[in-house]
Order: structure tokens, then C-alpha cells, then sequence
């Protein structure tokens, strides 16, 4: 099997790397961004048409914090959009025999009920900040399911709750929570200092999947004869912001104290998916949350070492 994984140098990619490696009889087709520029239609035509790949997972993506959202919504719009018209249609022009595109969970509404079922989807109005990425993740969730229904191909969608593991971005102001906190506490441990301020309350509530987890779901659904057009893939709990930030400091063997700064915003209570569409097909995360912050902890301690830590 020759499988396409577009993205494969991001913290995604490298886990979809690792985990089809190990997989006898498949050949993987990677390309970084100088390669092959997916938001262009010649290039990935020309890729598409040249190398005809059996299996093609879409990871790439262009992605941000809130600030890049709000700043550049027409860039995430755009790249994004053109990245998913570019490799779902080319796929089906080249005969590609199965696409797996891969979301995120904010293509659910603002104000979805909780936890989120995948037919919420288009229900209400989404979360402004993020509303640019949301509608191309949205479009090529789309795309896959109409070609799908038209021309009987096997393209369907994955949608991932949180996602954190080894290539996380540490990036002090852009990067997720939970690589900002491992982050913040590692540093506060080797500075000696006596104590960390977070932000807001603690009490809202998030959900995790560490990213070795996804990949194995992804391998899952790839197996699946007749899968859904698309499916959530999270753990189906959740934490406060609190518990985890207490983890994170005891994981890093930060022993200071912890203080919150109720002055600052504590964003949505609670972002949790509805994964029972999934649990239904049989597969279910295997890495806790402890484990898999301990994980992280240990790569990123040796990508810092290595200087290959992103952020």
C-alpha cells in the first residue's frame, strides 16, 4: 500500500509517521512543504497523478493561537481551503482508493451541547475566533462526504478533540495549554522560583488526546469497510484546567506554589466530544493523562536538549 500522509513534519504527521512505519507492506509518500506546495492544484495534481497513491491522510494545515486567528483569518481561510480542495480532488482524479481528512473539534458551534455529538455540526453560529479555520476544516469535511455520496469513493473525516504529544508547539505566547504549561513549569523548576501565576479560575473543563492515540485511530478507521463520513476521536472525559495544571507541575517536579489570576478570562467551560460513535466501532484511547503528560514531559526535555524544540 503506498500511503500519502500530507503534513507528516508536523506534531500530527510525525505521529502518523511513526505509527504506519511499523505496518509491513506499507510504502509511505512524504513531502515537505518545499516538495510539494499543497495549496497549489498543478503541484498536487502533478503529485498525485505521478506517484498514485492507494491511501492519502490529510494533516496539513495552516494552524495558530487565537492571536494568528484574529490577525490573519483570510490566510487561514485561503491555505487551509486550498489545501483540502487541492488533495481530496486530486485524490479522486488520480484514483486514490481511500482519504482520510483530519479536523479539529472547533468546527463544532460556539454553544454546542455538551458533550459535543457529531450532528451538532452546522446547528449554530461558531466560536468568532476561530471561525476562519473552522469553515475550511468544515469545507473539506464536506468535500470528502460529497464525493463520497456522488462518485462512491471511500473518503471520510476524523475530528480530534485536544491534541497534545512528542513535536508539540512550546511557543511561549501562541502554543495550546497544556505544551504552555509543561512549558512554564519546566522553566520556573530550573529558575528556582517559588511560584506560578495561571490565568482565571482553573474550573473549565478540557479534554485531551495525546497524539499517538489518534494515529492509532486513524489506523482503526482506515481498516473500518464502511466507516462514518465523519467521527470525533477523544478520550470522552475531561479535567479542570486546575487538575491539569497541577499534574503538569508535579510531572515536571515544579514544588513551588500555584496561584490564579481570577482577572483573567477563563474562556468556555466546557469543550468535551461526544465520542460514542467511535466506541461503537470498537476503538477507544488507550494513553491516561497522566501517562501521556509524562510522555511529553520526557520528549520535550530531549528536544530541547537536541535544539529541535518548536516555539
Amino acid at each position: 500500500m503506498k500511503l500519502f500522509i500530507a503534513g507528516h513534519n508536523g506534531m500530527v504527521g510525525g505521529a502518523l509517521v511513526r505509527r504506519f512505519q511499523a505496518e509491513k507492506g506499507v510504502t509511505l509518500l512524504l513531502r515537505t512543504r518545499r516538495e510539494l506546495d499543497l495549496t497549489s492544484q498543478a503541484a498536487v495534481e502533478a503529485f498525485y497523478a505521478a506517484e498514485k497513491p492507494d491511501v492519502a491522510i490529510i494533516a496539513a494545515a495552516k494552524v495558530g493561537g487565537i492571536h494568528a486567528n484574529n490577525t490573519y483569518p483570510a490566510e487561514f481561510l485561503f491555505e487551509n481551503l486550498a489545501i483540502a480542495a487541492n488533495t481530496i480532488h486530486s485524490a479522486y482524479r488520480a484514483g486514490t482508493k481511500r482519504l482520510l481528512f483530519l479536523g479539529s473539534s472547533c468546527i463544532y458551534p460556539k454553544h454546542a451541547p455538551q458533550p459535543m455529538p457529531e450532528d451538532c455540526l452546522l446547528t449554530s453560529p461558531l466560536e468568532p475566533t476561530n471561525e476562519a479555520y473552522a469553515i475550511a476544516k468544515i469545507s473539506g469535511l464536506k468535500l470528502a462526504q460529497y464525493y463520497r455520496k456522488q462518485y462512491g469513493v471511500l473518503f471520510h473525516s476524523a475530528m480530534p478533540t485536544n491534541l497534545y504529544g512528542p513535536g508539540d508547539n512550546y511557543h511561549p505566547q501562541n502554543s495550546h495549554v497544556l505544551p504552555a504549561l509543561i512549558r512554564r513549569f519546566d522553566e520556573a523548576r530550573a529558575a528556582g522560583l517559588p511560584e506560578v501565576v495561571a490565568w482565571g479560575s482553573g474550573s473549565p473543563r478540557r479534554e485531551f488526546l495525546h497524539v499517538d492515540d489518534l494515529a492509532d485511530a486513524c489506523a482503526y478507521l482506515l481498516r473500518q469497510d464502511n466507516p462514518p463520513d465523519w467521527v470525533n476521536v477523544g478520550t470522552g472525559t475531561d479535567v479542570t484546567i486546575r487538575e491539569l495544571t497541577e499534574m503538569v507541575a508535579d510531572v515536571t517536579g515544579f514544588r513551588g506554589r500555584i496561584t490564579w489570576d481570577a482577572t483573567k478570562p477563563d474562556g468556555t467551560p466546557r469543550k468535551l466530544m461526544d465520542v460514542s460513535r467511535l466506541t461503537a466501532l470498537g476503538w477507544k484511547a488507550r494513553i491516561g493523562l497522566r501517562e501521556g503528560i509524562e510522555r511529553t514531559y520526557a520528549s520535550y526535555v530531549k528536544e530541547k536538549a537536541a535544539g529541535t524544540l518548536r516555539g
